[in-house]
Parts: structure tokens; C-alpha cells; sequence
């Protein structure tokens, strides 16, 4: 089984991009507790994903490439509105941060993930991170579907 460590934070403003990042739309076919399928399109590249419930920061989770023909065509079939961001990534002591900035409906919302080998990994946190939100279901991109960041 594939398992996904992931940690959570929000973003403070003294973060400022590098770059324009890369332009991410995605959806879900499924969005339950038990389970999330997803569709993204990242750049020229897509994926089906397919996530189980989260315990702690992990979770079982299986990626594959798809067409991106296909995935235009399944984003189509998906729970709306779609998530729209732009992902920027950041090295800080030999980890990679996933810096998401969302769009639309989610306009506002700046949240740094990281992947990690083990729940309890130590790795260097940089000034711009804030509050960790792993925990706060409402921070999960399919629930952000339903509640958008805007609506809070």
C-alpha cells in the first residue's frame, strides 16, 4: 500500500512568490470521508488519485498519470465548483513545500504543504509558515468544494 505523511500550514504574508508557479484544476469524483478520487490537471500533466480516510497526517493514497484528454473530459463529470490554484514549491533545509495559492472561490487562502517520511519527522521551519491546520478538515481541498474559502 502507498501511504501519504503530510503536514498542513498556513501561509503568513511575508511569503512571496518566485515565480508564477504552476497552474493546477482539479475535482473530485468522490469526496466522502472514506474515500476521494481526484482529477487534476497540473501544467501539461494529469492524474487520477485516489485517497482513503486520514489518520493523524496519513493516509493511504494510489497516483496515476492519465491523458490529459481524459482528465479535461472527467473534470467535466466532477463535484463543483473545480479547485483552481497556482502551486509554487519552496526548498528550505532539504524539504520541499508545496505552496498553494488558490483561486476563485478559494481566493485568499495560501497553505504550504509538506510530505514527510514518518508522522513524527523534524524538519526546519521557515518564518513564513504559520499555524499548522493537518487536522482542520475544513484546509482539505475537497472540502473546500463544498465550503469555500470565501464563505467562512
Amino acid at each position: 500500500m502507498s501511504k501519504e505523511i503530510e503536514r498542513k500550514f498556513l501561509v503568513s504574508p511575508a511569503w512571496q512568490p518566485r515565480d508564477e508557479g504552476t497552474y493546477f484544476k482539479q475535482g473530485y469524483l468522490s469526496s466522502v470521508k472514506e474515500r476521494v478520487v481526484r482529477v487534476r490537471i497540473a501544467g501539461d500533466k494529469a492524474k487520477l488519485t485516489i485517497k482513503g480516510v486520514t489518520h493523524g497526517v496519513s493516509r493511504a493514497e494510489y497516483e496515476y498519470e492519465i491523458p490529459v484528454a481524459d482528465a479535461r473530459e472527467l473534470l467535466d463529470l466532477c463535484e463543483q465548483p473545480l479547485i483552481e490554484k497556482r502551486r509554487h514549491l519552496e526548498e528550505v533545509g532539504g524539504k520541499t513545500f508545496e505552496i498553494d495559492v488558490f483561486l476563485g472561490a478559494n481566493r485568499g487562502l495560501i497553505v504550504a504543504e509538506l510530505e514527510l517520511a514518518s508522522e513524527d519527522e523534524a524538519f526546519d521551519k521557515p518564518p513564513w509558515l504559520g499555524v499548522e491546520v493537518s487536522g482542520d478538515e475544513r484546509y482539505y481541498n475537497n472540502n473546500l468544494i463544498a465550503k469555500p474559502f470565501t464563505t467562512w
